[in-house]
């Protein structure tokens, strides 16, 4: 392969990459992705001399870096808001975002409003998820929605519910979740906010412990 062909190799490889990017839901992905390919096609342009494209790329990479710094440095303020058992916008809600939570769980519609706790998550004044438990036992709740709309699955809102609102759990009498799945990613979210596997207790159940 020749080193023309390599350098053109690259300017594809970077307007993949860039492309990609602008796929992604989540800013924080279209950011890091595109930050990726920006500064590949910095190269490209620097190395096939055309400066005004290689100038115009690490540009566009200092906003991303800029803004990347902004996500990670800045305070999200967070709340429960109880859900009304009657509460259309519930309905509405989970009506709207079914296609997307049923890629991870099974949405129990007819369950919905015999729950025990009912939560909305907000995030910044901004209805963000839905956290939906029920009674497993005395000291157990079961968790049957735990669903954040696209623009903020970066696990901040996990983060708040499983570890920062134990208390909030505890004083309600209970120390742990139970959570049922086989869906690989629900798995993998359920480990990274402390879930372990409980094959004792059934095959498929993830429990933590607060």
């Amino acid at each position: 392969m020749t080193p023309d062909m390599i350098l053109e190799w690259i300017g594809y490889l970077a307007s993949t990459i860039v492309l990609i990017s602008l796929l992604m839901s989540s800013i924080k992905k279209l950011r890091w992705i595109n930050l990726i390919g920006s500064s590949i096609f910095a190269t490209y342009g620097f190395l096939i001399g055309s400066f005004p494209v290689g100038f115009m790329n690490v540009g566009i990479a200092l906003i991303n870096i800029y803004y990347l710094y902004r996500m990670y440095t800045s305070k999200d303020f967070f709340q429960f808001l109880p859900i009304d058992t009657k509460s259309q916008y519930l309905n509405y809600f989970l009506d709207f975002h079914r296609k997307n939570i049923e890629r991870f769980m099974n949405l129990p519609f007819e369950d919905i409003h015999k729950a025990d706790i009912s939560l909305f998550v907000l995030r910044n004044m901004q209805p963000a998820g839905v956290f939906v438990c029920s009674k497993y036992d005395e000291k157990t709740l079961k968790v049957e929605i735990d669903y954040v709309v696209k623009e903020y699955q970066d696990f901040k809102i996990g983060c708040f519910v499983f570890d920062k609102q134990q208390a909030f759990f505890q004083e309600k009498g209970f120390n742990r979740f139970i959570s049922f799945t086989k869906n690989e990613k629900h798995i993998y979210y359920l480990r990274r906010m402390g879930f372990a596997h409980e094959p004792l207790i059934h095959q498929d159940a993830y429990v933590k412990r607060i």
